[in-house]
């Protein structure tokens, strides 16, 4: 078993250790730049980033399933590479393609996947598993009938069929409907309260600030913050202060250029932007200044950032955050 590489100390409650990650294909293209990640034990742990930004890859690496071009992976004290079966029986993995036995019933299939890993049959197990994905009645009938929400249930079936410890939901919700997406994410936290480790993409942010404990961010092929989330949303969350006024400006006065001010198009509402963390918001001193004036407003209204609205500024205005 290989350590951790560049002299980075692995994290004592990490189930994942990244070091020194990269991968470059055969055509030159770099899809992975030096990940260093702990995921740790019994987290959930978000990784968003755009298409295309390496989120597939780094999982496909993690997973076994594409050989990195330098660096480790340590899955639950297995190198994936040395140790590939002893560091695979430990991960569970639903990918976002729908490729499943279509000839085979539910229940062989899900049970064939046990066997691949070496545990003996478990009957019990496997119907639970089936009941948590309402999959119990369809337990008979062959893939190629179901419904793609019913196939999606069925990949996940088969990922937890060997009783994982680490668990990748590779954009799970993609192409499922509403009623599947709560049952899952229903099961995914009876999964981490039980100690399975669970990694997730997404295209839906929300899920991410609902589910995750941390979050992770790539781009083009970098990890550019990994975060607790309350932490990443204090840090680089805004608060916003919307005025509504009472007549319409032209432009924001030169005498109130020392707040962010940014005003509406039709000149009606000015938007303050302020670190609601600070002590000192100036939201006072903005009234008075807008008192002296002569700007008077019927309405103020205040909002949050949410998870996306920093995924937006991370990824787009090239905000770098030490990871």
């Amino acid at each position: 078993m290989r350590a951790p590489q560049n002299n980075i100390p692995a994290s004592t409650d990490a189930i994942v250790q990244v070091r020194g990650l990269s991968k470059i294909y055969a055509g030159g293209f770099q899809a992975l730049k030096n990940i260093h990640l702990d995921i740790r034990r019994g987290e959930i742990f978000a990784l968003l980033g755009p298409n295309g930004a390496g989120k597939t890859t780094l999982i496909s690496v993690i997973c076994g399933m594409a050989t990195p071009t330098e660096g480790s992976v340590i899955a639950d004290g297995f190198d994936i590479v040395r140790d590939y079966r002893l560091a695979r029986a430990t991960i569970g993995l639903v990918p976002q393609e729908l490729h499943t036995d279509a000839f085979e019933t539910v229940w062989a299939t899900v049970n064939f996947s046990r066997g691949l890993f070496g545990k003996a049959p478990d009957p019990a197990y496997i119907e639970k598993i089936l009941r948590d994905l309402s999959l119990w009645d369809k337990k008979d009938n062959k893939i190629m009938t179901l419904s793609g929400g019913m196939k999606r249930r069925v990949l996940i079936a088969k990922a937890l069929s060997h009783e994982p410890k680490i668990l990748f939901l590779d954009e799970p919700s993609a192409g499922v409907d509403v009623e599947l997406r709560h049952e899952m994410w229903r099961l995914v936290r009876e999964l981490r309260d039980a100690g399975t480790t669970i990694i997730l993409t997404t295209h839906y942010i929300e899920e991410a600030e609902d589910m995750a404990d941390r979050i992770g961010v790539i781009r083009k092929g970098e990890l550019i913050v990994v975060e607790d989330k309350v932490t990443l949303m204090r840090q680089l969350g805004q608060k916003q202060l919307a005025l509504t006024l009472q007549h319409a400006l032209g432009a924001v006065p030169a005498g109130l250029s020392r707040w962010p001010l940014a005003l509406s198009a039709d000149g009606l509402t000015l938007t303050y932007s302020f670190d609601a963390q600070k002590d000192d918001t100036g939201i006072a001193e903005l009234l008075a200044a807008l008192g002296a004036q002569g700007i008077g407003f019927k309405d103020l209204r205040s909002s949050e950032s949410s998870l996306e609205d920093i995924f937006v500024s991370l990824v787009h205005e090239n905000k770098e955050v030490a990871a």
